[in-house]
């Protein structure tokens, strides 16, 4: 550790945002507390793949002390940030033995988003989202005990429930949920029951949106639109969700309102701000959008505080979406502003967010990708999201697990990780 007299940065949040902030001010006269909730970096564009039995927790969750433990101007701090107070610089957070306090010269708030049910929160009950690892747990469990449960089924209406999946959304989330679980319907579970045929799975993929990935390019859209259905997948789109309960979801078309019984639901649609984004905006007067972000300056700060940066999926700036490569530019741009202060540097630059190109699978051996001015889709995108994907996990322990998974998964029908706790059974 650095002498209690260097400049002291306060992170709140180990997601790509806070360690890529931290990890750019590995060389700066600075002292770093990064304060996380959990004990774990997550890796969330491969959290889908737990809850689907492709992989195991341990390769896209990495303790965050592992991979800050050789800066030495880095210590890491569990507990979970519940306020914030710019007159005193000091952020409050409860940990296993209580709340604590931590000073700060200058707050990097990187964490995270809620997901959102557009003012119907009670829609979560019966509507999972996928934001922790403990999620995508609880989602496996009832991924496949819905099969599990059909087993026992009865009456063969109830068995069509239970093996009914309706996912709400089709951003890349509910695009890559809908692929991976046609598959488990037709590939991982085949023969392996004898009461039901697995492939008679219905899986549903709704938004109110026009098309299927609407961030991506319309041929994008298009080709996953495409594979999607020849694997069975019904789209819905033009729907509104106005319901969900236990027997299924209720959906509002140009046609009317249309009742879908179904075991599984599972929200994939649109993300929202914490409780501690909201607390922060209160403190320091900051503006928010709709969902609860932060509105911050150019320079990622919030404004009449440039000790306070927000960045990643807490923060709201000229439309920028909210992936993975944003809080990772975010989080680099903001200890780079840092370090630059503190050397008496301009800082002046805006942050500018560079696209390198938006991916999505849709099922094995096959991806869309946009990256510059190309359109890649099919095993040549798969390709493109593998080696990406690879390169990202944050250790080599963790990419040489992951590509053995995925050869088990890809290349064979198993997938290593389908067996759930009797706990997480639905």
């Amino acid at each position: 550790m650095t002498q209690n007299t260097a400049h002291r940065v306060v992170i709140v949040g180990a997601g790509f945002g806070g360690l890529n902030a931290a990890r750019a001010l590995r060389k700066a006269p600075v002292q770093v507390t990064v304060i996380n909730g959990t004990n774990h970096h997550v890796f969330e564009p491969l959290i889908y793949q737990v809850a689907t039995g492709v992989l195991s927790p341990g390769e896209v969750a990495t303790p965050v002390r592992d991979l800050l433990g050789r800066q030495k101007n880095a210590e890491v701090r569990l507990g979970w940030v519940t306020d914030v107070d710019p007159a005193a610089k000091t952020v409050t957070a409860s940990g296993p033995e209580g709340d604590y306090t931590v000073g700060y010269d200058t707050l990097i708030v990187a964490a995270g988003s809620n997901q959102s049910y557009f003012g119907n929160d009670g829609f979560a009950e019966h509507a999972p989202g996928m934001k922790t690892l403990d999620d995508a747990l609880d989602l496996r469990g009832r991924v496949f005990g819905a099969f599990e449960a059909a087993e026992l089924a009865t009456d063969p209406e109830e068995a069509a429930r239970k093996l009914t999946f309706v996912i709400v959304g089709a951003g890349p989330t509910g695009v890559e949920l809908a692929g991976s679980i046609s598959e488990i319907a037709t590939r991982t579970l085949r023969g392996t029951f004898r009461n039901i045929d697995p492939a008679t799975a219905r899986i549903v993929l709704i938004d109110a949106v026009d098309r299927v990935l609407p961030t991506f390019r319309a041929p994008n859209s298009a080709s996953a639109a495409k594979r999607l259905r020849k694997m069975g997948v019904e789209i819905r789109l033009g729907a509104k969700v106005v319901d969900v309960d236990t027997t299924g979801v209720k959906i509002e078309t140009v046609d009317g309102v249309e009742h879908i019984d179904a075991a599984t639901k599972i929200w994939a649609a649109g993300v929202s701000g914490t409780a501690l984004g909201r607390r922060v905006a209160e403190v320091t007067g900051a503006e928010t959008d709709r969902g609860g972000r932060i509105l911050v300056q150019p320079d990622l700060t919030i404004a009449g505080h440039p000790e306070i940066f927000v960045v990643g999926e807490s923060m709201t700036r000229d439309k920028l979406p909210g992936v993975a490569q944003v809080a990772m530019q975010g989080g680099t741009y903001a200890g780079r502003t840092i370090a630059r202060r503190l050397a008496g540097r301009s800082t002046d630059k805006p942050f500018a967010y560079f696209d390198k190109g938006n991916m999505a699978v849709v099922s094995r051996f096959n991806a869309v990708a946009a990256i510059g001015p190309l359109n890649l889709g099919g095993p040549l995108g798969w390709l493109m999201w593998l080696g990406v994907h690879v390169f990202y996990l944050q250790r080599g322990r963790n990419r040489t697990t992951a590509m053995l998974r995925w050869a088990l998964s890809f290349l064979g029908r198993s997938r290593a990780e389908w067996s759930i706790p009797a706990s997480r059974l639905s």
